[in-house]
């Protein structure tokens, strides 16, 4: 959702959508009713300028939810009047007096929307959702009034249709497309009856997206499975004991040996590990079943409504598709291309995924158990084909990797590829206490770069997964104006005193995320709206991407890959079976996702019809010969990318294309002198990191590597080698 006509709406509107929620499960509270006489009374803080070192800093320690609603409303009505003065203006319309001025209003919006975000996807307690219940229709009816705000589109397209233009820089001429394209696709040309109808569609939306984002999440924080006693724990590692441990004195539940929250943090290593099948299908159904349980708290209604509205927008707008509507401004560029991409992928990965259930069918049949593969055995027994054909254990690899070591790991190729130094920062206020702060700057001229947020740990109120935000974007137009990025992830604490070790998979994570933080901290551009991130959905997955490539490289695991407890680098012949073992579970792991992104494409493409969710991905999974020992990484009914809001609507296909563009960058580094190579990574930044949305993402890539990405270097990165293009 970067891409609206504001860069306030682009945070606003995308932090309104995103942001998750928990279940209403008590009325306001008398904390909140002081704070609502306390917003009365007083000057709202969330309305100031941030103050303090490094620009200024969210007030973090300031924030009330009761706070939120008057900031909004008074930051709309203030970014409202800005828009009004600008489209006006009795001088004609110029690149300065439009373009520029759309750029520096709305900026106490921004502080707002900012706070508002991280509330709402780190701190979402019962009182914050009543408010994004009320919020969320009034934001999409706002954002509205400027998209339809047709004096401002006039302008716009009178800057966008002159000769003039050619003058303008090439990144102004990349803003003034930017402005144009995204009136046009927020229904400016349209008649007033037909805006009047798009406003009802985008209000109605909101709605249905707040709702299908607090169903899963009522789910998610209501339902667990309790483990009765010890011996249920059979085959569980002491780290997952000890999460259970932890989740039943959360749960409050008492007389019992853990529990098994209805999250996959804690339902993956579950599947993993547990010897017990009879409670592995349970938790998976459990699990898998998230909003498709015919309660009140069932998504398939919503979905359907979701559906039919997106299709009826997109024919407002003049699209067949919603698809079609999605991807016009992608990379990809029409869903056809999304589909040919993903459809390669599809048949190889297929055919891998029953060359792995037979290795554990055989495996499972040896061991005397007279079972067939089914879903709530993939993880368990995959673990063990692991171990017989690589002499490998995952819990044989976790004690090198420190959560606090990895940081330092990430740190360090943040210095050797962009020469960055993070430092702590000191005195500057955060939404919880868990969360840390470091600078980052120059390492040769010490310039001031950012501030780099850390939030690791999981918490009531938390959305799950791990995610990548910029609380405020570098830019030039209102001075010289520093990043502020967030990395968010949600590992379980450790025992006080002792580091917490994570997976190889949640190192991964880390990675790639801190990739995004890096795309948002190398951002050198003068416009707010065409920085660091903000760039195609289909193009933003690249550079986090690439940067899980570094995490095996034995710089990184040498230096920051040491025993808790020995200090100890990670052996290296535990090293090569790890890199022996690079392409285990590529037919899993690629089919599982594909499978949800083919779906979501094909909802998106199947026109106006009335589509029931459970049936369609049933009997569409069945034609596409989706192997009956895997699910949908996202079901539809739990499919938070694409139905809590249009992000990644018709989009999810994104992370594959993206994928097809990182293993062909780090050809680059190969073929030139290795992952650390300083020519390599100078074009990296000036071509990649550092232009966010000021050039198409294709002739950056273009200028990065000298020719477009080939999709042969994902097929040998996923191990598909006889995979066709």
């Amino acid at each position: 959702m970067r891409y609206l006509i504001t860069r306030s709406l682009v945070l606003l509107f995308a932090t309104v959508i995103i942001a998750s929620v928990i279940a209403n499960r008590m009325d306001n509270n008398t904390a909140g009713t002081n704070a609502r006489a306390v917003a009365d009374a007083e000057p709202n803080p969330l309305l100031a300028n941030w103050e303090g070192p490094y620009g200024g800093v969210p007030p973090f320690d300031k924030v009330q939810v009761a706070l939120f609603k008057p900031a909004l409303e008074s930051a709309m009505t203030q970014n409202l009047s800005e828009i009004e003065t600008i489209a006006k203006a009795s001088a004609a319309p110029t690149f300065e007096n439009t373009i520029v001025a759309m750029e520096r209003a709305g900026s106490t919006l921004d502080r707002v929307s900012t706070l508002y975000g991280v509330w709402g996807s780190t701190m979402a307690g019962p009182e914050f959702q009543l408010v994004q219940r009320e919020m969320a229709p009034k934001l999409a009816a706002f954002n509205d009034k400027i998209a339809q705000n047709e004096p401002l589109f006039k302008r716009v397209e009178a800057i966008y249709n002159s000769p003039d233009k050619k003058k303008l820089t090439p990144e102004q001429q990349r803003l003034v497309w930017l402005y144009y394209t995204n009136f046009v696709r927020s229904g400016a040309r349209l008649n007033p009856e037909a805006k009047a109808r798009l406003s009802q569609i985008n209000q109605k939306l909101a709605g249905l997206f707040t709702k299908f984002s607090q169903n899963v999440l009522a789910e998610e924080d209501g339902q667990f499975v309790a483990i009765k006693d010890e011996a249920d724990l059979a085959g569980l590692p002491q780290s997952v004991r000890d999460a259970a441990a932890a989740a039943a004195v959360t749960k409050k539940q008492t007389g019992v040996a853990g529990v098994i929250s209805n999250t996959r943090s804690s339902v993956d290593p579950f599947l993993t590990y547990s010897d017990r099948r009879d409670l592995r299908e349970k938790v998976w159904r459990m699990f898998i079943n998230r909003g498709d349980n015919g309660d009140e708290h069932d998504n398939n209604t919503t979905i359907t409504e979701i559906l039919q509205l997106r299709v009826e927008r997109a024919k407002l707008l003049g699209f067949p598709t919603h698809a079609h509507w999605r991807l016009e401004n992608s990379m990809a560029k029409t869903p056809e291309r999304a589909m040919e991409l993903m459809e390669a992928v599809w048949k190889p990965a297929v055919a891998r995924v029953h060359e792995e259930v037979a290795d554990m069918q055989t495996l499972a049949t040896k061991e005397g158990s007279a079972i067939t593969i089914a879903p709530w055995d993939y993880r368990y027994y995959a673990e063990k084909v692991r171990k017989a054909k690589f002499d490998l254990d995952q819990n044989e690899v976790k004690p090198y990797l420190q959560l606090d070591k990895l940081r330092e790991g990430i740190f360090w190729v943040a210095g050797e590829l962009f020469n960055f130094n993070f430092t702590p920062a000191a005195n500057v206020p955060v939404a919880h206490p868990d969360i840390r702060v470091w600078e980052v700057t120059d390492k040769t001229t010490k310039k001031h770069i950012g501030l780099w947020y850390f939030d690791p740990y999981a918490r009531t109120g938390k959305r799950s997964g791990a995610w990548m935000t910029a609380y405020r974007s570098q830019e030039r137009v209102n001075g010289a104006v520093t990043t502020i990025v967030s990395n968010n992830a949600n590992f379980v604490k450790g025992k006080p005193g002792e580091p917490l070790l994570i997976s190889w998979d949640d190192a991964t994570t880390m990675f790639h995320e801190f990739g995004h933080a890096l795309h948002g901290l190398n951002s050198n551009v003068t416009y707010p709206s065409l920085s660091g991130t903000a760039v195609a959905r289909d193009y933003v997955e690249f550079p986090s991407q690439l940067m899980e490539h570094w995490l095996a490289t034995p710089e990184v695991l040498n230096r920051f890959a040491v025993h808790y407890q020995t200090g100890r680098a990670i052996p290296q012949a535990l090293v090569d079976r790890i890199k022996k073992s690079a392409t285990f579970n590529e037919g899993f792991i690629t089919v599982e996702y594909l499978a949800a992104a083919l779906i979501d494409m094909k909802l998106h493409l199947a026109g106006d019809k009335k589509i029931d969710p459970d049936a369609f991905e049933k009997e569409t999974l069945t034609q596409m010969g989706m192997p009956k020992e895997i699910v949908m990484r996202h079901r539809t009914p739990q499919f938070m990318h694409v139905f809590s809001s249009d992000g990644y609507s018709a989009g999810y296909y994104s992370y594959l294309w993206s994928d097809v563009i990182t293993a062909d960058a780090f050809g680059a580094f190969v073929e030139g002198g290795g992952p650390y190579d300083k020519k390599v990574a100078e074009r990296l930044r000036k071509y990649i990191f550092s232009v966010g949305n000021t050039i198409d993402p294709a002739d950056g890539y273009r200028s990065f590597r000298g020719r477009d990405p080939k999709v042969e270097a994902l097929m040998k990165k996923r191990g598909f080698t006889n995979g066709k293009s």
